[in-house]
């Protein structure tokens, strides 16, 4: 196999990276995106009517700044994890099963990649992220509460 077909394989068993292999953020964040389904703005407005959960990792001010995606799910991404974790002590409500559809949103999408691929180690094999995150959102004029 090649580095690039170790890396690929290393993604799939959940580590974006093979065992002693320095990568930058830029490559890093290519590689955990192939592995990802990600969803177009309006993508995700119609998938949480049709029960996924949007989740919001956008901390406070950028939410008091911008507003927020009525219905979505806020959860700063320090407690992601262990709010999504459908066998967590401390899990959300709506963290309810495995198969849940999960779309994480950041402020313009860099950060929800990674936080989608942390949700797939820990089982959530739905979880993915919104192309542009709430920015993306906003210019699409979907709906946003101040």
């Amino acid at each position: 196999m090649s580095g690039r077909d170790d890396a690929h394989a290393a993604i799939a068993t959940g580590s974006p990276t093979a065992a002693g292999e320095r990568v930058g953020i830029d490559e890093l964040l290519e590689r955990v995106r192939e592995g990802l389904d990600r969803v177009e703005a309006r993508e995700a407005f119609e998938a949480a009517e049709g029960g996924a959960l949007l989740v919001d990792i956008r901390y406070q001010a950028l939410r008091e700044r911008d507003g927020l995606i009525p219905g979505a799910l806020v959860v700063e991404r320090n407690e992601l994890e262990w709010r999504l974790d459908p066998q967590g002590s401390h899990r959300a409500a709506e963290a309810t099963s495995h198969d849940l559809r999960v779309v994480v949103i950041c402020n313009e999408g860099y950060a929800s990649s990674l936080a989608a691929v942390s949700l797939r180690q820990l089982g959530l094999h739905r979880a993915t992220d919104l192309v542009g995150g709430f920015q993306a959102w906003k210019a699409e004029g979907l709906p946003v509460t101040p």
